[in-house]
C-alpha cells in the first residue's frame, strides 16, 4: 500500500502518547532486487512530551504537534497488538514484494546498520541479532521488512532533508489527481529551499506520484517551515491529511567513492575514469559507453527513462575524462548513471578527405576501414591516420550534468543542494532518436 500513510494511523491509535520529533522517512539501497518500488521505511518516535512543540501535520482538520525531546516513560503493554492491527488493516499481503514488519525499540541499534542498509546488503538474521534485547519485533511473510524498519530507527543523519506529504480523501484513491501545473511552477519559482518540483524540459509535475496510492503530492526541501508555505501555494483537490517528514532523500547517502576494480554488487558508486569505448544506442533507447581508470573498465548505461540525460552519454568521445555517479547493476554489469561530471574533454576529429600522395600529389584511395590508403597512380601506400581531418567543436561543457527532474532517484542529491550550477541539458544539440 503506502508506508507513509500509516503515520496518521499510528498517531491516531497511540493518542495516549506524544509524537517526539518529525516522523522519519528513510530510503534504503535502491539496488536490492527484492525491494519495494521506493525501498522506503518509516520511523515514528512516541513518548512523553518535553521541550518545545513543532507543527508536524494535520489529520482531517485536527492539528498534529511533535515535541522536541522525550521524557522517560514505559512502552504500553499492548503496543504490539495495536500496531499489528494497523499494519494488518492496510498492508497488501497479496503483493509479492509486500513483506512487512515492525519494531518497537526502546533504544536505537548501531548507526552502522543504516549505513550498511543504504549502501550494501543486510540479511534478516544480522538485523535480528543487532536488535535482540532492544524491544519487540513482528514479521509477516518472509519478514524482510524488519531490515527496513530497524535501519530507519538506527539512522543518525549526517545530511537531511524534509518532505511535506499530502494525502487524498479516501473516496478519490485510484482516480486521476487534480493538481494545477501553473501553481506548481509558481511555487517552484517563489520558494527558496525546495527542489525537484517541476520538470520544465518535459513539462511534467514532479511532486505527484504516478501510482494509485493515497498520496496527493509531496514537496521536498531543506527547511520545514518553507515547506508549509510551499504546500499552501498548490492549487489542488481537497487534502484529507498531511505530515512533515525528516528524510534522507536527496543526500547521496547511498554513494561510495571507488576504483573500478573495487566495485561490488548492489553498490552505488562514484568512479572517475577515461572513456575507452564510444557511446552507442542499444535496444530500448538506452545509451551505453565504457570507462577505465587503470584498475579496470566498466560499462555505464544511461537508461531511456532518463530522457534528455541520454544526450550527455551520446556526446562523449574516446579520451574524455569523467566522474560518474550511479548504481551498479549485477547483470549485465553496468553503472546506472544518476549524475556525471565532465572533467576533461578529449579531441574529436572529423575526416574531410583522403590524403594526397606524398610522391605524385594525387588523391589516394581508401583500402577499407583501418587499412590505410594507396595511390591510384604510383601505388604508394599511407597509414590510416594520414587522412585530412578538422577538429570538431564539442557540444559538451566541463562541469556537472544531471537527469531532468522527472528521472531523478529519491536518494540522489540534486545539484541545487550542492552549490554547483549544473550544465543545461537543452544546450546539447545532438538530435535525439
Amino acid at each position: 500500500m503506502c508506508t507513509t500513510y500509516l503515520v496518521s494511523e499510528i498517531i491516531r491509535e497511540f493518542d495516549d502518547l506524544d509524537l517526539i520529533g518529525y516522523p522519519r522517512l528513510v530510503r534504503l539501497n535502491p539496488n536490492i532486487p527484492w525491494k519495494t518500488r521506493g525501498n522506503g521505511a518509516i520511523c515514528v518516535r512516541m513518548g512523553r512530551r518535553g521541550g518545545g512543540r513543532l507543527f508536524a501535520g494535520e489529520i482531517s482538520g485536527t492539528s498534529v504537534f511533535a515535541f522536541e525531546r522525550e521524557l522517560p516513560g514505559p512502552i504500553p503493554d499492548d503496543a504490539v497488538e495495536r500496531l499489528s492491527s494497523i499494519l494488518e488493516t492496510y498492508a497488501h499481503f497479496h503483493e509479492d514484494k509486500t513483506n512487512p514488519a515492525f519494531a518497537i525499540l526502546q533504544r536505537k541499534p548501531s548507526p552502522s546498520l543504516y549505513w550498511r542498509a543504504v549502501r550494501g546488503l543486510v540479511t534478516l538474521p544480522e538485523v535480528e541479532r543487532m536488535v535482540t534485547g532492544l524491544g519487540e519485533t513482528k514479521k509477516y511473510k518472509n519478514g524482510r521488512g524488519l531490515i527496513g524498519a530497524c535501519s530507519a530507527i538506527s539512522w543518525m543523519p549526517r545530511d537531511r532533508t524534509y518532505e511535506v506529504i499530502t494525502y487524498r480523501e479516501r473516496s478519490k484513491w485510484g482516480s486521476p489527481r487534480r493538481i494545477s501545473d501553473e501553481s506548481v511552477k509558481g511555487m517552484d519559482t517563489k520558494t527558496r529551499c525546495t527542489f525537484n518540483n517541476y520538470d520544465y524540459l518535459n513539462e511534467r509535475v514532479a511532486i505527484a506520484p504516478n501510482s494509485p496510492c493515497p498520496v496527493l503530492f509531496g514537496i521536498r526541501g531543506d527547511e520545514p517551515g518553507d515547506l508549509l508555505d510551499a504546500m499552501e501555494m498548490i492549487d489542488s483537490e481537497d487534502i484529507d491529511r498531511w505530515h512533515l517528514f525528516l528524510t534522507n532523500q536527496g543526500t547521496d547517502d547511498h554513494l561510495i567513492r571507488k576504483r573500478i576494480s573495487d566495485i561490488g554488487e548492489y553498490e552505488s558508486v562514484i568512479v572517475a575514469g577515461r572513456v575507452t569505448r564510444e557511446p552507442a544506442d542499444i535496444v530500448g533507447g538506452h545509451v551505453v559507453f565504457e570507462i577505465g581508470d587503470g584498475t579496470g573498465s566498466v560499462e555505464c548505461t544511461v537508461y531511456e527513462p532518463s530522457k534528455q540525460f541520454r544526450d550527455v552519454g551520446r556526446t562523449l568521445t574516446l579520451g574524455d575524462e569523467v566522474r560518474v555517479f550511479g548504481s551498479v547493476r549485477a547483470s549485465p554489469r553496468t553503472i546506472n548513471l544518476e549524475k556525471i561530471e565532465i572533467l576533461k574533454l578529449g579531441e574529436r576529429l572529423r575526416k574531410t578527405g583522403n590524403p594526397a600522395c606524398p610522391k605524385c600529389g594525387k588523391s589516394m584511395k581508401s583500402l577499407g576501414k583501418g587499412s590505410g590508403y594507396r595511390c591510384r597512380k604510383c601505388h604508394t601506400k599511407a597509414e590510416e591516420g594520414s587522412a585530412k581531418v578538422v577538429k570538431v567543436k564539442r557540444e559538451l561543457e566541463l562541469g556537472h550534468y544531471e537527469p531532468p527532474v522527472c528521472a531523478r532517484r529519491h536518494l540522489s542529491k540534486p545539484l541545487s543542494r550542492t552549490g554547483v550550477v549544473g550544465n543545461d541539458l537543452a544546450s546539447l544539440t545532438r538530435t535525439r532518436p
